[in-house]
């Protein structure tokens, strides 16, 4: 193995790369194949650490952004339980205020969550040839560090699925043809069961709005064109490069989910951040037994800016590995993204430009994951 230099203000201080550990835990076995050739060049907001590895390999280099450690622990991310009859009124003050919650006595069986993990982790930890056979990404399929098509990227490998029958991917079918039934049997139950658990959410939350009709916000969840989606989400630990850089290495860019919602379960491993009023980020403390909420963009259009999508981001830890599996509930394509009436003040102008779903995708789709895209929407203050 030749050597590897690590270049900060044109200095070289490092001469080797200790890339063992990986080939040593077996937990990992499969995935150090996939990592070892493709070491990352850091791009960092100072001083420039190019990692350079073997020749043959520099063709495979990414760019993965790092940041500063963040110590904050933030406590008061607010809890909602979903038997609470005060839970609608907590949903509200929660997503007025964060754009984001836990949810506990959620009635998503743990055997369902248990089982889905197991099987997702049976496939992250597969060869890389076997996973490439899902890919890449259509966008649905499996994808690796890759985020999108426009130049993110991150330390993560991950399985983005269609929940909706009358869309068909080969890509997804790739994925339970190659990983047996039992898959597709763990996928499918874990998401009729959020989905349930999602209605019942978003319906209390129309209720604490005081929104009219009630499934004013269900029912383009609910609609069998409804674009919606599942995701996988796996941040293998980099215990070496984070080591070297004395950053945080970036699994996925800051953000915000452009759907109407979004529910995430994450193992006990942390690395979730959300990005507060007060400009900071803050490390959500994990919980595996629990679901986390987030505001999307076109919820926030839908209540005219009541209630804000949260900017959120996920850091790759050095230790642990990390595994998410969010569902993102989407409006069928041609729904049209305005304000509800029946929130709007008498003679309140709408924020937003009238769209439709479609619309919004695409123009999302065409960004960068960090940038503010619902302002190509939004109404100029001349407008209003």
């Amino acid at each position: 193995m030749s050597p590897l230099y690590i270049v900060s203000n044109a200095t070289p201080i490092f001469s080797y790369l200790n890339t063992i550990t990986f080939l040593l835990q077996p937990l990992h076995s499969h995935l150090s194949l996939l990592f070892f050739p493709y070491f990352p060049l850091f791009s960092l907001q100072t001083d420039t650490m190019v990692v350079h590895s073997q020749p043959t390999a520099l063709d495979h280099c990414s760019l993965i952004k790092t940041c500063k450690p963040t110590t904050s622990v933030f406590n008061g991310i607010p809890v909602v339980n979903l038997r609470d009859p005060e839970a609608k009124t907590l949903i509200v003050k929660a997503c007025e205020e964060y754009g984001f919650f836990k949810l506990v006595n959620h009635g998503v069986p743990m055997e369902f969550i248990t089982r889905l993990e197991t099987e997702a982790l049976k496939f992250f930890n597969f060869p890389q040839s076997y996973k490439d056979k899902a890919g890449p990404p259509d966008p649905f399929g499996y994808g690796c560090k890759m985020i999108g098509s426009n130049g993110d990227m991150g330390w993560i490998e991950y399985l983005l699925l269609n929940t909706n029958p009358q869309i068909t991917s080969q890509k997804t079918h790739t994925v339970f043809r190659e990983n047996r039934e039992i898959f597709r049997s763990a996928v499918d139950d874990y998401i009729q069961a959020v989905k349930r658990m999602t209605f019942e959410v978003v319906e209390l939350m129309a209720d604490g709005l005081k929104i009219e009709p009630r499934d004013a916000l269900s029912r383009p969840l609910r609609d069998e064109k409804s674009d919606s989606c599942f995701r996988l989400n796996h941040y293998p630990p980099c215990p070496e490069l984070q080591a070297l850089s004395g950053r945080n290495l970036i699994g996925f860019g800051e953000h915000t989910d452009p759907q109407i919602i979004s529910v995430l379960r994450s193992n006990n491993t942390s690395g979730l951040q959300i990005f507060l009023k007060d400009k900071t980020w803050v490390s959500v403390p994990p919980d595996h037994a629990s679901f986390f909420i987030n505001v999307g963009d076109a919820l926030q259009v839908m209540t005219n800016g009541r209630l804000r999508s949260v900017r959120h981001r996920v850091l790759a830890d050095s230790v642990s590995s990390r595994l998410s599996m969010i569902y993102f509930g989407g409006p069928p394509l041609n729904e049209k993204i305005v304000p509800l009436a029946s929130l709007m003040a008498k003679g309140e102008e709408s924020l937003y430009k009238e769209f439709t779903w479609w619309e919004y995708k695409t123009s999302a789709y065409k960004s960068r994951l960090g940038d503010y895209r619902l302002g190509l929407f939004e109404k100029t203050a001349s407008g209003l």
